[in-house]
């Protein structure tokens, strides 16, 4: 049977885009002492004097920066640090890129001298201690890498996980989580030392300490601090856990205890159908080893090129006509009642709830063997991610309803796009100062019982001038969300404007504490985005 199509505003993170942009180095770009020109190439994508985009994911046109000057590709920390102080003696912009859980122009500045180390190669695993409970990795150790070598081991992350094949070292930069208000999701909750490379080129040891300010700042840094070169990582004894849905009517959860439906679960969220009216509604927790000899392997991103053809014809008709927005939904909803799950010996379809497998493989799972994915074939989306305190969810997602409604009244029919509907997570408090979920903020807001993330992805039509059906709809709904609820944005998933709108939320108190932290490793501001400087800490 085929799996559920998805598309690329997924929670996803994929390899970006190698550049070969000339045959020579900038000028300013020269190897560091000790370094021979021959030995510092391999530490370089070519380069020329003009800059260039840095795309995200979604490749050509989707930039993550708009204007680089050279991509590095190192192999190891030590090569890592050579480039960062090259980059202090000659005063350029750098910025370091895992695997690109990116969507907009967002992850440099706008100065086209912006360098970029790309940290794909520096994934050595070590000092793993499972009766100790940590672990040793690189920057560029992915999800998929660590969950395999801990398995092969005995062990796991826990919960402190994030979808797909994400680098460890991005995820904590940007706040990264799980969906769950009864266990630490935050994969910086599984950090116990955070190395960092700082503005003087120095290896910084920060170790976990929540009445320490710089832990404080490391913990969800933006990679204002400088690049994470390595973590000590919290690991467990592997575990099994079950995966069950149920489809909910919109009133059970609009109407209903939210944090009673979420919070008795290890991870739980919900996809939103809001065209049908209609929940799924996930859950997970563990079981006994012994419990099932079933091995569940997770995909929402597997998809054939046959499917990826399809979806993209009747979604690019949807940018002129509502009916095929409505068909499109309908299918997808139908598409997701089934589980997203093969058996991982087999390979073959699980066709009934509940599932059971290993933690990460049920959690998160992977890529199925032959499967393409949603941006291999083309299919690309917006996103618009923001966090609320879960004591106002039903507010929130009832005034999403009235958006909805609003539009219908005006014979607008308005449907998710996305091949799970919309996501709707949630997040166990976790205090640092830049944290989706953090607490004890200057809105007046009770963020202590955690939070949910509102995770609104879209088509973004091939065709035409490439905007969405009812295009104004979505710039209006995050205005009406950002002025009328405290909220935070998702460091990645938002655009520019969403950033401008929404930092009159974050506390000045802790933006105030960041950026001492951050002029600290950073006096030179070697390190800066177009996000710290809206929130005004670069």
């Amino acid at each position: 049977m085929a799996m559920p199509l998805g598309w690329a505003a997924s929670m996803m993170a994929m390899t970006l885009s190698a550049y070969a942009l000339g045959s020579h180095m900038s000028p300013e770009i020269q190897a560091p002492l000790g370094v021979e020109p021959s030995e510092w190439s391999k530490l370089t994508a070519t380069s020329e004097q003009k800059a260039a985009p840095y795309n995200t994911f979604d490749g050509e046109g989707f930039p993550a920066c708009n204007a680089v000057s050279a991509v590095y590709e190192p192999s190891s920390v030590d090569e890592m640090v050579q480039i960062v102080q090259q980059a202090v003696k000659s005063n350029t912009p750098v910025r370091a890129s895992g695997k690109g859980h990116m969507w907009y122009d967002t992850m440099c500045t706008d100065d086209p001298k912006t360098t970029i180390i790309r940290t794909e190669n520096v994934n050595d695993i070590y000092d793993f201690d499972l009766e100790a409970g940590s672990v040793m990795i690189e920057a560029g150790v992915t999800f998929f890498q660590l969950a395999e070598y801990l398995h092969a081991r005995g062990a796991s992350v826990g919960y402190a996980l994030v979808n797909w094949n994400i680098t460890l070292a991005g995820s904590v930069a940007m706040g990264a989580h799980r969906s769950s208000l009864r266990e630490d999701s935050m994969v910086a909750a599984g950090a116990l030392e955070i190395h960092i490379i700082d503005g003087s080129g120095s290896l910084r040891k920060v170790v976990r300490d929540e009445t320490d300010d710089e832990w404080l700042a490391a913990s969800t840094s933006l990679g204002l601090l400088g690049p994470i070169a390595r973590m000590k990582f919290r690991i467990f004894p592997d575990f099994k856990v079950y995966a069950k849905q149920e489809t909910l009517d919109e009133d059970e959860v609009l109407d209903g205890d939210i944090y009673g439906l979420i919070s008795p679960y290890a991870t739980a969220n919900f996809w939103w159908w809001p065209y049908l009216r209609k929940f799924h509604y996930r859950y997970y927790d563990p079981v006994p080893t012994n419990t099932s000899d079933q091995e569940g392997f997770q995909s929402t991103f597997s998809l054939t090129r046959t499917e990826a053809n399809t979806a993209l014809s009747l979604l690019n008709s949807g940018k002129y006509f509502a009916s095929s927005n409505r068909a499109i939904e309908r299918l997808f909803f139908t598409l997701w009642n089934p589980p997203n799950f093969h058996d991982k010996i087999t390979d073959k379809a699980i066709m009934t709830w509940p599932v059971y497998g290993w933690n990460y493989d049920v959690l998160i799972g992977g890529l199925y063997p032959g499967y393409g994915t949603e941006w291999d074939f083309g299919l690309r989306g917006y996103t618009l991610e923001l966090a609320f305190p879960v004591t106002q969810a039903n507010a929130v997602l009832k005034r999403v309803r009235q958006a909805f409604d609003d539009e219908a009244a005006k014979g607008i029919v308005m449907t998710s796009t996305y091949r799970s509907g919309i996501n709707i997570k949630f997040g166990k408090a976790y205090f640092d100062f830049l944290g989706q979920v953090t607490y004890n903020t200057s809105d007046g807001a009770d963020w202590s019982k955690g939070a949910m993330m509102f995770d609104f992805p879209s088509f973004k039509p091939s065709v035409g001038d490439g905007l969405r059906f009812n295009e104004p709809f979505y710039h209006a709904l995050a205005k009406t969300l950002i002025d009328e609820f405290p909220c935070r944005p998702h460091w990645t998933k938002n655009t520019r404007d969403v950033f401008r709108l929404g930092v009159k939320h974050l506390d000045p108190g802790y933006l105030k504490r960041f950026k001492a932290v951050r002029e600290r490793f950073d006096p030179k501001g070697l390190f800066m985005s177009v996000v710290g400087q809206i929130i005004g800490v670069s």
